[in-house]
């Protein structure tokens, strides 16, 4: 039985997702045959169409430890948490550093108002420096979720950070009556 069951329709998603959790299962064969692990995979969409629990079914499915990261608005180190949770991560290889809802840690660069001192801004700075870190042979994954693809700075969706872009659309008609059922 495979986490995904409880996700319905989005057979091609699962699918690559599955391949990727297969990938990490199976690093020496993959990178024998030359296949680069993907050190990121952002999945985006409309909000309501399943993106956390496709991330979470994905989580389920690795086996991995998994350090999340989310946005409290009460915290006033962010910058430190995501330097301890990178850290954490990359002594506990394999694993995944999984971000839900992004776009509130990694929005586009200058339109803060602080001139690039902002929060926001170092934040943002020190995931691309976290990000940049580590190698795809480290085991480490980074696993995001969004409903604003759009508003992301660009260096946070350059390759070698997320490697794969999963879109998540509206089920189609059979997977709409699976969901009814």
């Amino acid at each position: 039985m495979s986490a995904f069951d409880k996700v319905i329709g989005y057979e091609t998603i699962k699918n690559e997702l599955l391949q990727i959790c297969d990938m990490f299962h199976n690093r020496e064969v993959y990178e024998k045959l030359g296949a680069k692990l993907p050190q990121g995979v952002i999945i985006f969409g409309n909000p309501g169409l399943g993106k956390t629990l496709m991330a979470e079914s994905f989580i389920e499915e690795s086996g991995l430890e998994t350090y999340t990261i989310r946005r409290n608005k009460g915290n006033d180190n962010f910058v430190g948490e995501i330097t301890d949770t990178f850290r954490k991560a990359k002594e506990n290889a394999p694993c995944i550093v999984f971000i839900d809802e992004i776009d509130a840690v990694a929005r586009r660069r200058g339109t803060g108002m602080g001139g690039g001192h902002d929060e926001r801004e170092q934040t943002l700075n020190q995931m691309l420096v976290e990000m940049d870190g580590f190698s795809s042979n480290e085991g480490i994954i980074v696993l995001a979720a969004t409903n604003r693809v759009d508003i992301l700075d660009p260096a946070i969706m350059r390759p070698g950070r997320f490697d794969r872009k999963v879109y998540v659309g509206k089920p189609d008609v059979g997977a709409r009556e699976e969901i009814l059922n």
